[in-house]
């Protein structure tokens, strides 16, 4: 019959030593005569051998039990954020200012990424979470204007600037956090607006590489790896899904709002109702742009018709 227990551990507190104090426990507690015990780090246990296997029925059944005791740990996370959700918020916000390095809770923290495909219609994208969870009413989105072709690090750079340019020129306070969607160029990239700003020391910052889910920070050439199981990068990850899904989805819609947009659009005096005026009577812009002067004005008046008539001849018109 298995058996769940919970030992607490001291942060930094090692698996082997862990393991070392809960199983002598453990097999008094159920007076177990066993002389194998299975375990992911091998500690010395009296009176028995402990093994780490690799593969086999063994390493099926150890896989099992960690199955099990991550059940039910969340099991029990899940009915305490029922019971007590400021205690489970509570420790949700040391567990990330311990991983992340900072000095405070991230109660407020942001995350940005970009999007463009070929560098057109560039966008990009901050939202927003206040104690691990999103306040969408706070995302922001932005029209990359600085940035000529596909810049990934230059439309980071203006995106952080303007972002915390008026939230400190407004003086609105600022995140603890902020997670940049990319590795060490982004990063470096977002951290020069901080700089221009003079905000750096005012706002801690991560950068999220995407294929191994490593942590880098202002400075470090090294990432840092946390546990898959960790809570803290649960919530770096929903940031970064989140922000990478406001991007794309106000990206498509420039890119949507470009594609509608018609030649005639660039015309001095012809707004959506005499585009529509002149595209039900001549069907396309091909169609227009070869209509005469007198046409065009049983459609428009002599102002708009020469102006259509410039527009695609040229003065000579």
């Amino acid at each position: 019959q298995g058996q769940t227990l919970e030992f607490r551990r001291r942060l930094d507190e090692p698996d082997d030593e862990i393991l070392a104090a809960a199983i002598p426990q453990v097999r008094d507690r159920f007076n177990v005569a066993s002389r194998t015990v299975l375990a992911q780090v091998e500690v010395d246990v009296v009176g028995a051998e402990c093994l780490v296997p690799q593969r086999g029925d063994k390493k099926k059944l150890l896989d099992m039990a960690l199955r099990n005791a991550q059940f039910a740990l969340r099991d029990k996370h899940a009915q305490l954020e029922q019971v007590d959700p400021d205690a489970a918020r509570d420790r949700l916000m040391e567990t990330m200012m311990h991983d992340l390095r900072l000095k405070e809770h991230p109660v407020h923290m942001e995350c940005f990424d970009n999007s463009n495909i070929h560098g057109t219609n560039p966008a990009s994208a901050c939202v927003v979470f206040r104690n691990g969870k999103p306040a969408k009413r706070d995302y922001r989105k932005f029209n990359i204007r600085t940035v000529e072709g596909p810049d990934d690090f230059a439309s980071m750079k203006e995106a952080v600037y303007r972002r915390y340019k008026r939230l400190r020129d407004e003086g609105e306070s600022l995140p603890q956090m902020v997670v940049i969607d990319g590795g060490k160029g982004q990063l470096s990239h977002a951290m020069e607006a901080i700089d221009e700003l003079g905000l750096r020391g005012k706002i801690a910052f991560v950068g999220i590489a995407k294929r191994l889910e490593e942590l880098y920070f202002p400075g470090d050439s090294v990432p840092i790896y946390l546990d898959k199981r960790s809570p803290t990068l649960r919530v770096v990850q929903h940031m970064r899904d989140e922000a990478h899904r406001f991007s794309l989805a106000h990206h498509r819609k420039r890119r949507s709002k470009a594609f509608l947009h018609s030649e005639l659009d660039d015309i001095s005096g012809v707004g959506p109702k005499t585009r529509t005026a002149l595209m039900a009577a001549f069907g396309d812009v091909k169609a227009i742009s070869e209509a005469s002067e007198k046409q065009l004005l049983n459609v428009v008046n002599l102002k708009v018709a020469r102006a259509i008539r410039v527009h695609f001849h040229g003065s000579e018109a």
